[in-house]
């Protein structure tokens, strides 16, 4: 049975007071209220919260996860975190490819799978996101280019590695503006790289896969979004900034 999981990703987002006060309110919920056993919270906090914070997290529930990562393990690299350097403090999970880091940043398909790799040598696991742009959707392009990016950035691992990999599908025309996809096209995509990955790997390894919907999650259509056969739950922006709202959420598979 595939992982369901709730991920929060405060992005740069709260102070390290109060975000000390959300992170404590949504472990305490998460352990009495969330009690289906398949469902996995992961908070993808701000780096310089993650060493205090994984000290607060007691509860197999929930998991610290960071925003980004620097695919070497050491070095010259001035400002850059580690894969073993998260590891050192609690993570377990890591956001790679978010399309603000692709669109700030200019991160390529090819240094996303640099990422991948140095993230699953560590023993953590990648959140891997991808999605096309409004303008890709209206062209029809949309299905080719959001496989093309897990083609360019994950064909290469193994089947082992594969299913070890969280799939993140964030329509960007759907990140922070308050639109959804539609239930019905968040599963067809969801769908659509499922079958992506079964080109590839077989449809076993496919269906191991959790892929989480992304894209103005709330606490109004997280029941009916995680409903869909192919979502398993959400990587949440704005939503997860409050403790009773991401609950909620969490507690909606």
């Amino acid at each position: 049975m595939r992982k369901k999981i709730a991920a929060g990703n405060w992005k740069m987002n709260k102070t390290f007071e109060e975000g000390q006060i959300l992170l404590s309110e949504v472990v305490n919920m998460v352990k009495d209220e969330v009690v289906n056993p398949n469902v996995q919270v992961v908070l993808c906090v701000p780096s310089p919260y993650l060493s205090t914070f994984g000290k607060m997290i007691d509860t197999d529930k929930v998991s610290l996860g960071a925003q980004n990562c620097y695919p070497k393990a050491s070095g010259a690299y001035t400002g850059e975190v580690s894969i073993p350097m998260l590891k050192s403090v609690g993570v377990g999970h890591v956001i790679i490819g978010h399309s603000e880091r692709r669109q700030y940043f200019n991160e390529s398909d090819a240094f996303l799978a640099e990422k991948v790799d140095a993230t699953l040598e560590g023993g953590l696991t990648p959140i891997f996101c991808c999605g096309e742009t409004l303008e890709q959707r209206n062209e029809g392009i949309h299905f080719d280019f959001v496989c093309g990016q897990l083609t360019n950035s994950l064909f290469h691992l193994s089947a082992e590695d594969l299913k070890k990999t969280v799939i993140a599908y964030e329509p960007i025309w759907a990140i922070g503006t308050g639109v959804t996809a539609s239930n019905d096209q968040a599963q067809e995509m969801h769908k659509v790289l499922r079958d992506h990955l079964a080109s590839k790997y077989g449809q076993e390894v496919a269906d191991e896969v959790s892929i989480l919907y992304g894209g103005s999650v709330n606490g109004a259509n997280a029941q009916e979004l995680f409903a869909c056969p192919d979502v398993d739950g959400g990587l949440v922006g704005g939503a997860s900034l409050k403790s009773r709202e991401f609950t909620n959420i969490a507690k909606s598979f």
